[in-house]
């Protein structure tokens, strides 16, 4: 298993432990890092490896918000990235208490990849033609991303579980 982690983290599997497949041919990604598990298996393929099952943890999925909430997450990070990041931790954890998580280095075009990441449903469909099994996780109370749009644009190419009470983490409490 192979596992991608969010935009400013790392090591947040363990979050996501009751749904983790631990397959080898296994590849996940939570947020940000679902952009990164999409290409990899992408990549594998092209190399003619093996690839089984592609877990997307709330996958970034900002391609229905509008321009000037994009341009805002880009000022307030570029104003204050520190503050920025804690802002948007707690809003992942939201509306449940905030958690330690560990962070990594993270830059500006990464968020600008993560705000302007367009998911491209033929690329998707090309996978499960290819006999990947893709698994969208999604929570009802997520505050990052429009899980609404998420869940319309993948049910036609993934299996997606919704979890009602979870927040960005999955977590529901």
């Amino acid at each position: 298993m192979k596992f991608y982690s969010g935009f400013s983290l790392k090591n947040e599997h363990h979050y996501f432990k009751d749904f983790i497949n631990p397959s080898e041919y296994s590849v996940c990604g939570f947020s940000y890092g679902a952009i990164k598990a999409f290409h990899f298996i992408t990549q594998q393929l092209n190399a003619g490896k093996r690839v089984d099952i592609l877990q997307l943890f709330s996958p970034a999925f900002f391609q229905t918000k509008a321009e000037k909430f994009k341009k805002l997450q880009l000022i307030g990070y570029r104003k204050n990235s520190e503050k920025y990041l804690n802002e948007f931790i707690s809003l992942c954890f939201s509306p449940y208490e905030k958690k330690i998580i560990e962070h990594d280095k993270s830059t500006i075009e990464e968020l600008e990849e993560l705000l302007y990441y367009e998911w491209n449903r033929d690329k998707l469909k090309y996978l499960v033609q290819r006999g990947i099994n893709i698994e969208v996780y999604l929570g009802g109370e997520d505050k990052i991303i429009d899980v609404t749009g998420a869940r319309e644009f993948f049910l036609e190419v993934a299996t997606v579980t919704y979890i009602k009470e979870a927040n960005h983490f999955l977590l529901t409490n």
